[in-house]
């Protein structure tokens, strides 16, 4: 029995993770949507429940493996003449998609503003994360985010920028049936309707590209030594800083006022508990106040 537990708890390896990846896996989301403008176009029909003439997608494809820079990008950005798009799916909170939100928004603006024109020339920006969990925790199943005057709440600033957040754990509480089906899906849930289905579809077509496939490997293998490397420099950082594994009660305090330092300074939940003998829970109790550094 202590066997067959051990390796439930194994990490999986890239070549697992390709195997048992749905349109849940962001990687497999991009893909199918940079490479299906259509589905991409229906998609921002269903989620916006508007109707769009024609979709552009952004000109030139880059998946980076270089994690020095901040050139990765699984984001899908699209435009026409009057709108401009940006959706990503993310399958975990990273504490940081309000800010991400607003790079992206800036970033938006100034790919749209050409020298010469007028800032009423703006397009109208929609910025959309479909999350898997409820990183606002309000138990809503979408939660539409644009300027509003503070003293006057009824008062909006109408700059036409839009900030939207669809939360696939919570697919149960919307009442669009197109919205629901497709965050089910993401959710893990069978497809529904034609559209959940075409989608699931293209989904596991993506996983026999063997491009593809090889671009993930390289991807994750490449996170995965990124994600060690920091481990070992966290610890060298925590032992140097006076914090051995396993320190007695006394240390508690030190070891919060350096897990607090760490996550601002961009360090993971998972390499803070590794390097202080914590669970990623208890770091995320410690942290949840804070924004760490991009």
């Amino acid at each position: 029995m202590e066997k067959i537990k051990s390796i439930e708890k194994r990490p999986l390896t890239p070549e697992e993770k390709w195997e048992r990846a749905t349109i849940a896996n962001n990687f497999i989301f991009y893909k199918v949507m940079r490479h299906n403008p259509d589905v991409c176009k229906e998609l921002l029909e269903i989620l916006l429940e508007i109707e769009i003439d024609r979709i552009e997608m952004r000109g030139e494809e880059v998946i980076e493996t270089d994690f020095g820079s901040k050139g990765i990008r699984l984001d899908i950005y699209a435009k026409n003449e009057k709108d401009a798009y940006n959706i990503e799916l993310q399958a975990t909170d990273t504490k940081e998609l309000p800010e991400r939100a607003r790079y992206y928004q800036g970033t938006i603006d100034v790919d749209c503003l050409k020298s010469g024109q007028t800032y009423k020339e703006l397009k109208n920006s929609y910025v959309i994360f479909i999350c898997i969990p409820d990183i606002f925790e309000k138990g809503l199943p979408c939660y539409h985010f644009e300027n509003i005057c503070l003293e006057t709440p009824k008062l909006r600033l109408n700059d036409r920028a839009y900030k939207i957040f669809y939360i696939a754990d919570n697919y149960d509480k919307i009442l669009n049936e197109k919205q629901k089906e497709f965050l089910k899906l993401v959710a893990g849930q069978k497809a529904g309707d034609n559209f959940s289905k075409k989608v699931a579809r293209l989904a596991e077509d993506a996983k026999h590209n063997t491009q593809w496939k090889k671009q993930y490997m390289e991807w994750e293998r490449q996170r995965a030594y990124d994600f060690e490397s920091g481990k070992e420099a966290g610890i060298a950082i925590g032992k140097e800083a006076g914090i051995a594994l396993g320190k007695e009660a006394g240390a508690e305090q030190k070891a919060v006022e350096d897990a607090r330092s760490f996550y601002a300074n961009g360090a993971s939940i998972e390499l803070i508990a590794k390097s202080l003998n914590m669970t990623p829970e208890q770091v995320k109790k410690i942290v949840k106040d804070l924004v760490p550094v991009v």
